[in-house]
């Protein structure tokens, strides 16, 4: 195989090319909804052979633009169900700005792979590849906004390599995945010694046997009495939610669900699941203030929030409110581009519909929030897109005794998207080691278990509710204390490690 591969990219670089693509395009079978991990740790294990086997810098980020092309053009296809199917976008148009997107983000995930010119030869396959990898997802969890999706851990969410989430997080489970499979890969190229051949099926094994002692580390604990909570998904369809006639639909379907839950402690609504603006909605929020009081119960919902200064524009926020036995707002801070603001806003708002969706002029909420609070209990606060961001959940939680995110998927339509989206909280309770409720639009709806686990799980595109029980946790992982510093050091070590003086025809 080390011979063919050679021969592809020595003789038949284009063969390469498609093969990079191909490999790229199957790799997200291994996510949610299809969850075959076993074909991440093949199809980048290839991918990496065919990698070292290149012989300049632009080499190495072609072959990793072509991998990157195929495993975002597959991995977030629901891009296109977004622009075309609620962005109101012609389809030439849908196309063309999806494929613009999946570009842009094969570049820089390819980018950091031009750097394995600077590394000894005998270290890019096994150290080399595994570490700008996850380099390249650090980096896409803050430029432009960022973009932290297809991390390759997520793809060992159901695997024994998870037990390390409580430790660095998601980023180090892709280090993990990324080693495991290079080394395999170079042990049958023949690419190490006898001793660095045992010494790797010893680190492989304690990697992957680790759980054993870890998933016995109590690192939070419970503190408090279980919570019943309540979960209402109204399934509002996304191309009539601001149509005149649900104006009236939404509140009564909240309310109608909401009827057989008001015996819980809490109830959550999801994200913007009230009809209209903050301000524009007092009577309909007095109301469900009143039932809540009533039912000595507390609600929390999302809104559109609406601040009037005075002789100034108002700014609207995308917010999480509590009524009831609860205070406190919350307003989110990492928007979704295009959907919730507008990039280069004076240049491209009016030229098409796409530009001028509802709303897409939502502001950024303040750092360092208050908590929403409920009694004696701290909730920590992720609008939708913001349960991607491991460092981000890990702050907000650090003084907290549940996770609450709500969500509105309807974005995705009937594609792989929320599916992905709920794999990635499963991963942020894994992390911070606290229950997480999930209330969303039309699915997944659910409450998950400090270990990754559901405990109680919706049904997608129906309107629905469900309840479940919650246990209030404190203490703080060792993820939660350090995020993204301890394996941002670790790959700095690696680094350090493999990166060598080289001659400039390398670079060429």
């Amino acid at each position: 195989m080390r011979l063919a591969i050679h021969y592809l990219v020595t003789q038949q670089l284009w063969l390469a090319f498609l093969l990079c693509a191909l490999l790229g395009c199957i790799t997200p079978l291994s996510f949610a909804p299809y969850g075959h991990w076993w074909i991440a740790l093949l199809s980048i294990g290839l991918f990496a052979a065919v990698l070292h086997q290149g012989n300049t810098g632009k080499q190495y980020l072609a072959l990793a633009f072509a991998f990157g092309l195929g495993y975002f053009g597959t991995g977030v296809s629901w891009v296109y169900v977004s622009i075309y199917y609620f962005g109101s976008a012609p389809l030439p148009l849908a196309v063309i700005m999806t494929a613009t997107f999946v570009t842009f983000v094969a570049f820089f995930f390819a980018l950091p792979f031009y750097a394995l010119a600077w590394m000894h030869p005998s270290a890019r396959l096994t150290i080399g590849i595994p570490l700008l990898w996850v380099f390249s997802e650090w980096i896409r969890t803050w430029i432009f906004t960022g973009f932290p999706w297809l991390f390759a851990g997520y793809a060992q969410t159901e695997t024994p390599l998870a037990a390390w989430a409580p430790i660095g997080g998601v980023l180090l489970i892709s280090l993990w995945s990324l080693l495991s499979s290079c080394l395999v890969m170079a042990f049958f190229h023949r690419q190490l010694s006898v001793g660095q051949a045992f010494c790797s099926c010893i680190f492989l094994i304690l990697l992957w046997t680790g759980e054993l002692g870890l998933k016995h580390i109590p690192w939070t604990q419970p503190s408090g009495e279980t919570i019943s909570v309540g979960i209402v998904q109204p399934n509002i369809p996304q191309h009539l939610r601001w149509t005149p006639d649900y104006q009236t639909i939404i509140p009564e379907r909240l309310h109608r669900l909401s009827e057989p839950l008001w015996h819980n402690d809490w109830i959550i609504w999801p994200e913007g699941a009230i009809h209209n603006v903050y301000h524009s909605s007092l009577e309909f929020i007095a109301e469900t203030e009143y039932l809540a009081q009533q039912y000595n119960t507390a609600v929390i919902s999302g809104v559109i929030y609406d601040l009037h200064e005075e002789e100034k524009r108002p700014h609207y926020y995308n917010s999480m409110i509590t009524m009831g036995n609860s205070e406190g707002i919350y307003h989110k801070q990492r928007l979704v581009p295009f959907g919730e603001y507008v990039p280069l806003e004076e240049w491209i708002r009016g030229l098409i519909e796409f530009f001028d969706l509802p709303f897409s002029v939502i502001s950024s909420g303040e750092k360092n929030q208050k908590n929403l609070s409920v009694g004696n209990y701290q909730l920590a606060n992720a609008i939708c897109y913001e349960i991607a961001y491991p460092a981000l959940v890990a702050t907000q939680a650090a003084n907290a005794h549940v996770v609450l995110t709500v969500s509105n998927d309807a974005w995705f339509g009937e594609s792989i998207g929320p599916l992905q989206h709920f794999q990635m909280a499963k991963m942020r309770a894994m992390e911070i080691g606290r229950y997480i409720i999930r209330g969303t639009n039309n699915g997944v709806s659910a409450i998950i278990k400090p270990d990754g686990s559901v405990q109680v799980q919706g049904k997608q595109y129906i309107d629905t509710n469900l309840e479940g029980m919650v246990t209030p946790m404190t203490g703080t992982t060792p993820f939660m204390f350090w995020k993204n510093y301890f394996i941002l050091g670790l790959l700095f070590v690696l680094a350090v490690s493999t990166f060598r003086r080289t001659p400039k025809n390398v670079l060429n």
